[in-house]
C-alpha cells in the first residue's frame, strides 16, 4: 500500500480554514480538480483531464475539522483512504494535514502531487507564519 501525507503551516485561525475546506462540495475550490458533485454521502470529482472519480464520504467532523473519504466503485484503485485535518496550533495559526493510504501504491504519487498543489494553494490564500511552509 502506498502511503503519502502533506501539510501546510497558515496564518490563520483553524475554524477559519475548516470553513473554507471542510466542505466536502467545495474541494474544487482549492485542490486540483476541475469539479465537485454530491449526493447524499458520495461525492464524484472531475479531474482536469475529464476523469471523474466516485468517492464515499466517511466522515465530516467538525468538532476534530476531520474530513475523510474513500474511492470508490474504480476498477485501478483496490483501496483507499483520505483524510485531512486542520488543526489548531495558537488561535491565530494552524496546520492542514492531508494524508491517503492508496492500493496500487503508484497512486500515491499522483495523489501527493495534487495534495502538494492544494497546500501550496492554502498558503497562498492564508499565508504561511515565518521560516515555515508546505512538507
Amino acid at each position: 500500500m502506498g502511503s503519502v501525507r502533506r501539510h501546510a503551516l497558515l496564518n490563520a485561525p483553524a475554524q477559519e480554514v475548516w470553513e473554507f475546506i471542510g466542505r466536502p462540495g467545495a474541494l474544487h475550490e482549492w485542490f486540483p480538480i476541475t469539479a465537485t458533485r454530491i449526493e447524499g454521502d458520495k461525492r464524484w470529482i472531475t479531474l482536469p483531464t475529464g476523469i471523474v472519480f466516485e468517492e464515499d464520504i466517511l466522515l465530516v467532523d467538525h468538532d476534530l475539522r476531520r474530513f475523510q473519504y474513500a474511492i470508490t466503485n474504480n476498477p485501478l484503485i483496490t483501496s483507499h483512504l483520505g483524510t485531512y485535518d486542520v488543526i489548531e496550533l495558537t488561535p491565530t495559526t494552524c496546520i492542514v494535514v492531508y494524508s491517503t493510504n492508496v492500493e496500487p501504491e503508484v497512486f500515491a504519487l499522483a495523489i501527493g502531487a495534487a495534495a502538494g498543489e492544494g497546500m501550496r494553494f492554502l498558503e497562498k490564500k492564508y499565508g504561511i507564519p515565518k521560516n515555515e511552509g508546505t512538507r
